[in-house]
């Protein structure tokens, strides 16, 4: 999730991986500290055990040496930059995910970070997207042969990056006509808005406002995505059975339709030793017929992400007073064409699916805009619209 830098600005231990069990169970606890409604008050964020303030929280809590050593926080795209030219700050689209940022001032929150006893100075100050950093270290330059060369901000949160490279038209509104899903390991579903919504509607969804490139507002709700399914993929290949995507799908296919449907974001998914084993345990719990054969499982798990669309979709609706007309589905998530079509029929919604690498294209926009090889958000997507194929699906099965 970060490095922390000690005063020589020397890396002081391995990052925490943000799925570590450290933070199980952290939320109560927090919660005991600054009460929930006053946390969403001053940060506007979803609440996930994994975000940077719980990870930081648990470092105070166990009383990790590191914390005492630190003299700087960096995220983890930020200890790249760091590596890169040796610069420190911290960029404001993965600074505005941690829940120690407040998305009305823009800046770390003072009332967060003090509220819970952790060390102010090792924040750094934040940077926009598009901004130049440094020049490549010259050591750098002679070992990747290659001249003098800007490190540029992007959207360093992906999911920044990849909405800025959805096909739509426009850009920013308080009366959006479409959403998006930005699908891969995880599923990012939300809005792009103009300012925060910070009120008892969002915080009851427990949607979360990030900020977005060109002073945009991410409205989303994170959801478990593909990680299920990788996850399975991973548990059949270390039992000899390597199925690639096509045939996962093509397996999935051939099931019965809807016969268990799970809540993939249910604590028993986030970091199992065994995924087959997770899902079938669930079912258990819930009386639900457990996947028997591969298929089945996979059809579970893409069924399931489809469902949970429907209910993010409608929350959607309801928080912007208006039904959705349209839902673009970019990243690695688009090239699945059945739960692309699976997504269509349960939101009763078109999807329009692509681009495939949405995170990079939205990387090489920020450059471009930085650069002042294009000049707007709205030019980036107009790039995008004429660059890459997308595919439309309709609602046909309700």
């Amino acid at each position: 999730d970060f490095g922390l830098l000690n005063e020589d600005e020397q890396l002081i231990q391995s990052p925490y991986h943000y799925r570590d069990r450290h933070t199980q169970g952290i939320l109560s606890q927090a919660f005991k500290i600054m009460p929930r409604d006053a946390i969403f008050a001053e940060t506007g964020l979803q609440f996930m055990e994994l975000n940077s303030l719980f990870q930081l929280f648990a470092m105070h809590r166990d009383k990790d040496p590191a914390l005492g050593q630190a003299a700087k926080l960096l995220l983890m795209p930020d200890l790249f930059h760091w590596m890169l030219c040796g610069e420190t700050m911290t960029e404001l689209t993965n600074a505005s995910t941690t829940q120690l940022f407040n998305p009305m001032t823009r800046q770390w929150s003072s009332a967060i970070i003090d509220q819970f006893q952790l060390p102010q100075h090792i924040f750094c100050d934040i940077e926009q997207p598009g901004t130049i950093l440094a020049k490549l270290k010259p050591e750098l330059q002679s070992i990747a042969g290659i001249g003098e060369t800007n490190i540029v901000l992007c959207g360093t949160h992906d999911t920044a990056s990849a909405v800025l490279a959805v096909p739509a038209s426009g850009f920013r509104s308080d009366r959006p006509d479409w959403c998006y899903i930005s699908s891969g390991t995880w599923s990012l579903m939300g809005l792009e808005l103009s300012q925060p919504r910070i009120d008892s509607q969002v915080s009851e969804l427990n949607f979360t406002n990030e900020a977005g490139v060109g002073g945009t507002t991410r409205l989303l709700k994170n959801i478990s995505g593909l990680w299920l399914l990788q996850e399975c993929q991973r548990n059949w290949r270390e039992s000899g059975h390597d199925y690639d995507w096509a045939t996962l799908v093509g397996l999935a296919s051939k099931e019965t339709p809807l016969r268990t449907i799970i809540d993939p974001d249910d604590p028993l998914f986030v970091a199992p030793s065994n995924m087959l084993e997770a899902i079938a345990s669930y079912c258990r719990q819930h009386a639900l017929k457990a996947p028997e054969t591969v298929g089945q499982c996979v059809r579970c798990c893409l069924e399931s992400l489809a469902e949970k669309y429907r209910q993010v979709f409608d929350h959607l609706c309801t928080i912007v007073g208006k039904r959705l007309e349209t839902i673009h589905v970019v990243g690695g998530g688009s090239q699945n064409e059945l739960l692309c079509q699976m997504t269509a029929d349960a939101c009763a919604t078109p999807i329009l699916a692509g681009p495939i690498e949405a995170t990079a294209l939205g990387n090489v926009l920020v450059q471009m805009l930085a650069d002042q090889a294009i000049g707007t958000c709205a030019d980036a997507r107009q790039i995008v619209r004429a660059s890459f194929p997308i595919r439309r699906y309709w609602p046909n099965d309700r």
